[in-house]
C-alpha cells in the first residue's frame, strides 16, 4: 500500500516533521514525485515470506493486565485481517527500558520464528528497534 508522508506520519503516530526527517536519512521506503509529493510504501502490507508468526505484547506494569488483553486482541485483529497464521502468542509484564525480559529471549532466540508482529516498536525496545528491523 501507497501513502502520502502525511498519511504515513498519522499511521505511525509521528509528526510530519519527524516522518520527514525519516525520509531525508533514508530510514523510510518512500520517493519524492515529480509534484513534490512524498510517496511512502507501507511495509506492515507485506506478508511474511519464511517462519511462524509470532505476536507479542508487552506492558510495562501488573496493574495494566487490562491493556495487555486489549493489545492482544488488537494483534490478533491484526493478524486476522492479514491473513497471517499465528503460531505463538507472548505476552509480558516488563518495562521497556529493562534489557532483561525473558520471553522476549526465548521468542527471539526461536528460528522457526519468522516475523514477530508488535503493536508498536516501542512495545519490542525503546531504544534501538531499527536493528531489529533490519535484520
Amino acid at each position: 500500500m501507497v501513502m502520502k508522508l502525511s498519511q504515513y506520519a498519522k499511521q505511525a503516530g509521528v509528526t510530519y516533521i519527524t516522518a520527514w526527517r525519516w525520509f531525508k536519512a533514508g530510514e523510510l521506503d518512500a520517493y519524492q514525485s515529480a509534484t513534490g509529493t512524498i510517496i511512502v510504501r507501507d511495509k506492515a502490507d507485506e506478508k511474511p515470506l519464511t517462519g511462524r508468526v509470532a505476536l507479542y505484547a508487552r506492558v510495562s506494569s501488573a496493574g495494566q493486565n487490562e491493556d495487555l488483553e486489549r493489545q492482544l486482541h488488537r494483534l490478533k485483529d491484526y493478524a486476522a485481517a492479514k491473513g497471517y497464521q499465528v503460531a505463538k502468542e507472548v505476552v509480558e509484564i516488563a518495562s521497556g527500558l529493562n534489557d532483561h525480559r525473558p520471553k522476549l529471549e526465548m521468542l527471539l532466540k526461536d528460528r522457526s520464528t519468522g516475523t514477530i508482529v508488535v503493536e508498536n516498536r516501542d512495545r519490542l525496545t525503546r531504544f534501538g528497534s531499527h536493528y531489529s528491523e533490519t535484520l
